[in-house]
């Protein structure tokens, strides 16, 4: 089967996501672009739980196919909606991630979903993410492309939706995987710190601005880190690479 590298990538992040509690259950999609201009892209079978998707199993669409949806293995519709748009019109968005994850979630519920640099985690993100605050219902076409128009700008690899959830853009599998952990992770203590009730000690722009730099130049750790966890499934004799 064609693609087997990506595919088993791709699947070994559906089920550590789900393994993080990151997921929506058989809802939520990820998707890779393996064609130069990023329109032919893999993605996750139509209501698929995370913790079963097995690299086999992943579909393989053309953004530019109008009969994606009547196909008899025909994607979610949100997801061909929602990918299927991004796909079509950033060829920058290699790999595209689109989750529920909690704390995410919680702050793209807040009036005010804005991500201070008050750590490193929060610094990474600093100056580099789209906040849409024109949540228009479930991601069909229509609201596909509103959310695709929002990210042409290719230094922008994070899209905080609100009332909605986080997507996150990346190179390869273990790009856009790193960030959507490390942005969970981000909000988790961002809102944990708002819990306290004490103000923040906020991270000056130049600082904030230098440690995201230093993180993006940062050598092998998103390849690492995906690594390591296809060794730990692999050590378990899970069935994501068949």
């Amino acid at each position: 089967m064609s693609y087997w590298q990506e595919r088993a990538d791709l699947a070994a992040a559906f089920r550590w996501t789900a393994r993080l509690n990151m997921h929506e259950a058989v809802a939520n999609h990820f998707s890779l672009a393996v064609n130069a201009d990023g329109t032919e892209f893999l993605i996750n079978p139509n209501q698929a739980h995370f913790s079963r998707i097995r690299a086999s199993e992943l579909l393989l669409l053309d953004a530019n196919d109008p009969g994606a949806l009547d196909r008899p293995d025909a994607p979610d519709p949100t997801a061909w909606g929602l990918h299927g748009s991004i796909h079509r019109n950033c060829p920058h968005a290699r790999c595209v991630m689109h989750a529920h994850a909690v704390f995410s979630t919680v702050l793209a519920s807040l009036a005010d979903s804005t991500l201070p640099p008050i750590d490193q985690n929060t610094a990474t993100f600093y100056d580099r993410v789209v906040i849409d605050e024109h949540f228009g219902g479930l991601a069909f076409e229509d609201e596909g492309e509103r959310c695709a128009a929002m990210l042409s700008d290719p230094s922008k690899k994070v899209m905080i939706m609100g009332n909605h959830g986080v997507l996150v853009l990346g190179d390869s599998v273990a790009d856009a995987f790193n960030r959507l952990y490390y942005f969970e992770r981000a909000a988790e203590t961002y809102i944990r710190a708002l819990q306290t009730g004490q103000p923040l000690r906020l991270i000056p722009h130049e600082i904030a601005e230098k440690t995201a730099l230093e993180l993006e130049d940062y050598p092998g750790q998103a390849e690492a880190h995906l690594r390591g966890i296809r060794g730990i499934l692999d050590h378990e004799n899970s069935d994501y690479a068949t």
